[in-house]
């Protein structure tokens, strides 16, 4: 694993850790890369209404987006779980992540054995929904 991406896998297991998931007790962390240098990460917050939960992936990317970043100043993206195989993100998550990041930009999926599968968004959502679909 390269100093970066260690860096990002340590903030985004911070995050991991201060999840709040006492349903379904499965934390995930996800970290976001910036062209700055910055890594922002955040984690998955549960509520007792289930639709109401938000995964750890749509947090990092709302906040990173809240704090004025935007897809161009995003340079690698990673999400953490205790999986026995390197994380999925769910549906809503890859919808998301087809918006709000770079078509080009580095999935890095991992789990807390540190195995790791790079993935871009067209790998995670090939014929996904997107802004031009509303104006066509």
């Amino acid at each position: 694993m390269d100093k970066i991406i260690e860096q990002m896998y340590q903030e985004a297991y911070r995050a991991y850790q201060n999840a709040y998931t006492p349903y379904s007790k499965f934390n995930v962390g996800a970290a976001v890369l910036l062209k700055d240098g910055n890594i922002i990460a955040g984690s998955n917050i549960e509520n007792a209404s289930y639709g109401l939960t938000n995964c750890a992936e749509r947090t990092t990317l709302f906040y990173t987006y809240s704090q004025g970043y935007r897809r161009d100043d995003i340079v690698k993206f990673l999400v953490l779980a205790n999986t026995k195989k390197p994380v999925s993100p769910c549906g809503a998550c890859r919808q998301v992540m087809a918006e709000l990041l770079p078509a080009d930009v580095e999935i890095i999926l991992t789990n807390l054995n540190k195995d790791i599968m790079k993935v871009s968004v067209a790998d995670l959502l090939p014929y996904h929904f997107s802004g031009d679909n509303l104006h066509e």
